[in-house]
């Protein structure tokens, strides 16, 4: 049989796994996707916390603890939390190691209730990279106008930042800016830029479920056309303004002095629309120096019956620029789309967050 998972892996797409959890963890679930699965990064979000702590058992001995200790919802999400990457952290060294800091790597968020308070986060970021404790820690930041600054002091410190909720090109080439002007601080002050790494976190099904929805609200009759295409086309727009990003001169500057470029990421690609395959934004979005974090239901998918053809998105970024024309023809402005995608994914994820503090708090009641 081939191994999709390693052609994949060979076209120059690293495979994260968009899921960490206590069992997965002791179970051995976890090392097992890296030994046999091509998986070399993980990521998490406020809602993969909320579904593993908030519905599971597993978290029961240490909430237990946690009441004793007499430590406070706040106090004990963040200890459960980081303790959780800081167990997969070590699961993935090995692979860190072997690549040099470009894999190996588990993102945690910082707070969703921070999302619009620069300082606020900045502070959140320094005090999680130093709570975990592991050089393969990536701290997730919003792109959002607070978010941007914060990115480049948290860079300018050092920290790997993983830059998530990117919906726009221009949000994008504003994520893009704030990394390198976070690279020149840290050069500036010293620090080994090659220790530093980040990669931008392009949501994709989102953006078409949104489209989608409009597209089939519209009395054009090439509206119907158009379906299934935007995300897609989104992400590889994404990806063209990432290669021009390696033609800037500034950047030029920072390569030579070690720095690494921030790859895109595609996440949110698990198909929300079942007339499509489940494999679709992997196979449609397969392209050398990206990551695409898969739930693993993707992962298993793309394993049995992703169809590879190489670098697929190269090849369709001038197609992705007739979707773009096509899309504003039929009267869609993707602007408006993709600002309230933003508004919506800050509002999903601080809701997911206060629905764990609220399991938490409850737990740690009980256990009182």
């Amino acid at each position: 049989m081939s191994d999709l998972l390693r052609e994949l892996s060979d076209i120059g797409v690293s495979i994260w796994l968009d899921d960490l959890s206590r069992g997965r963890l002791q179970s051995g679930g976890l090392q097992e996707l890296v030994d046999n699965d091509h998986v070399v990064g993980v990521t998490t979000n406020p809602s993969i916390f909320s579904a593993a702590i908030g519905d599971g058992a597993d978290y029961a001995d240490q909430i237990a603890d946690l009441a004793r200790e007499g430590v406070d919802v706040d106090g004990a999400v963040r200890r459960m939390t980081t303790d959780d990457v800081r167990a997969a952290c070590d699961v993935l060294r090995p692979v860190f190691d072997a690549t040099g800091g470009r894999d190996g790597r588990v993102s945690i968020e910082v707070d969703p209730r921070l999302a619009h308070e620069t300082a606020e986060t900045v502070e959140q970021a320094l005090e999680l990279a130093r709570v975990v404790d592991r050089p393969n820690v990536m701290i997730k930041i919003p792109a959002t106008p607070e978010g941007l600054p914060a990115i480049t002091r948290v860079v300018g410190a050092g920290i790997s930042v993983n830059v998530t909720l990117i919906f726009s090109i221009d949000q994008y080439r504003q994520v893009i800016d704030a990394w390198l002007y976070g690279l020149e601080q840290a050069a500036r002050i010293g620090i080994d830029l090659s220790t530093v790494h980040s990669v931008a976190s392009f949501f994709v099904s989102r953006v078409d479920t949104a489209v989608d929805a409009l597209l089939d609200a519209s009395d054009d009759p090439a509206a119907a056309a158009l379906r299934s295409q935007a995300g897609v086309a989104n992400a590889r727009l994404a990806y063209e303004a990432f290669t021009r990003s390696l033609t800037l001169p500034r950047w030029t500057e920072l390569a030579e002095a070690g720095a690494n470029a921030q790859r895109p990421l595609w996440a949110s690609t698990g198909v929300k629309d079942p007339s499509l395959p489940a494999t679709f934004y992997v196979q449609e979005l397969a392209a050398p120096d990206t990551v695409n974090t898969m739930p693993e239901k993707t992962l298993r998918a793309s394993a049995d019956a992703a169809v590879l053809r190489g670098d697929a998105v190269t090849p369709g970024i001038a197609q992705a620029h007739r979707v773009f024309e096509d899309l504003a023809g039929v009267g869609i402005d993707i602007d408006t789309v993709t600002d309230q995608l933003l508004h919506e994914g800050v509002d999903k994820f601080e809701v997911a967050w206060r629905q764990l503090l609220g399991s938490v708090g409850s737990a740690l009641q009980a256990a009182r």
